[in-house]
């Protein structure tokens, strides 16, 4: 039989760190409950999903480059002329399963900057991936290719 450690070890290598960091936890509940192996093997599982998912979702807002960390809960719509029932459309993604555009235009300080960060980052939250850029950088890059 494997000790903890050659247990612990061997998800090192197999790059299970969901499995690794619950391990403990998962197998002195297990122990405590009296759970069957396959609930702990199950809950093993289970946390090297969540895991993974979330390790996913750091890599893609990191490639994403979010000017900002922004939220819609955090714009505040009263303050400006912007559509809140069109971007809380918008914030589920749906534009993105029909392969649309959103493009935000306005002044300087209308929140085009924080919607479209939010925005990105919803989609991204729901296994969706993104990049920001502003107008002259893309205009930039597109030019330079």
């Amino acid at each position: 039989m494997m000790e903890r450690s050659q247990i612990l070890d061997a998800m090192s290598e197999l790059k299970l760190y969901g499995m690794k960091a619950a391990y403990d936890e998962r197998v002195s509940n297990a122990a405590k409950r009296q759970h069957v192996p396959q609930q702990v093997i199950a809950d093993l599982v289970c946390a090297e999903i969540s895991e993974k998912q979330a390790r996913s979702v750091r890599y893609q807002m990191t490639i994403a480059r979010m000017p900002l960390a922004r939220d819609i809960e955090d714009f505040r719509f009263d303050a400006t002329p912007v559509n809140e029932t069109l971007i809380r459309g918008r914030g589920r993604g749906e534009f993105l399963d029909h392969r649309r555009n959103v493009v935000l235009v306005g002044g300087i300080g209308t929140g085009k900057t924080h919607l479209a960060t939010a925005l990105g980052r919803s989609g991204i939250w729901t296994g969706k991936r993104g990049r920001f850029f502003n107008v002259v950088d893309l205009v930039n890059r597109l030019e330079a290719d």
